[in-house]
């Protein structure tokens, strides 16, 4: 029989995946031309994550004709494992990215994206360790203590991922990208005023992108202020496509009660402790 603390974990996971499905939706379901972080441009020098459906499809096969030509080319392989991931393409992506790292099992870059793919792809624990494999301790990288703390949130490891965060805030301060991923470690914890604070502080600082303003788009609506999501997520979209955002978000929310069964398994253990 399951322990209390083993329900909770799993359903915090659910939580977690229903979350990202859902950002995956709110910001895609109009359009794929919404950032999911930083991520390499492609042949064209457009950002990736600026790209339509199609731009993505035609840089994917690009891209692939000139990784099978030279798959030891560490920018066309990191440029080509961005673009799966934009696609869905997350086990192609693995894939290339697990070979480019065998030939460059030193370089941080490398394996930070390595990390990166492993995560996208659900092998959480792997992910940690390319990433932590990564870092420099003499010579800390923000980028990575940051991912690091992104990968130990999904593992359900949430003080240890905040503190992480605000390791990365002392290297780089007012980063809106840390920000906005402090935030979201509160939306898994079912925290929404203190992941909304987060958000509104990294989506006013300079550099903050896409992925800021819509995850705080997702957590004003995961509050039931449709109207205000919309408002934001129009600073990124047509008012169609926001509307179009807002009305699955709504269906989302109407549909699912991780919510509900995240806080019934923390009273529940509240009593047993």
């Amino acid at each position: 029989m399951s322990t209390i603390h083993e329900k909770r974990t799993a359903g915090r996971r659910l939580l977690t995946v229903s979350l990202l499905l859902l950002a995956a939706g709110v910001a895609g379901c109009a359009d794929r031309n919404m950032t999911t972080g930083s991520i390499s441009r492609s042949t064209s020098g457009k950002p990736v994550e600026q790209m339509s459906t199609n731009e993505l499809q035609g840089a994917a096969n690009a891209l692939g004709a000139a990784f099978a030509r030279d798959p030891k080319n560490k920018a066309t392989a990191m440029r080509y494992a961005a673009v799966l991931q934009m696609n869905g393409r997350s086990d192609q992506a693995l894939a290339v990215m697990r070979k480019l790292a065998i030939g460059y099992p030193k370089d941080r870059d490398v394996l930070a994206a390595y990390g990166k793919a492993l995560a996208s792809a659900g092998q959480l624990e792997p992910a940690l360790d390319a990433v932590r494999r990564a870092q420099t301790p003499e010579y800390p990288d923000w980028k990575l203590v940051s991912a690091e703390a992104a990968i130990l949130d999904q593992l359900g490891q949430s003080a240890e991922a905040r503190n992480l965060y605000r390791r990365a805030l002392d290297l780089k301060p007012d980063e809106p990208s840390i920000l906005s991923n402090l935030g979201m470690s509160y939306v898994l914890e079912g925290d929404l005023r203190t992941a909304e604070t987060y958000l509104r502080s990294a989506a006013e600082k300079p550099g903050a992108d896409s992925r800021v303003r819509q995850n705080l788009a997702l957590v004003v609506g995961l509050q039931g202020r449709f109207d205000e999501a919309e408002q934001i997520a129009r600073q990124e979209l047509s008012p169609e496509q926001a509307q179009a955002n807002v009305a699955y978000l709504r269906s989302m929310l109407s549909q699912q009660n991780a919510w509900s069964q995240l806080k019934k398994a923390d009273k529940q253990e509240a009593k047993v402790n």
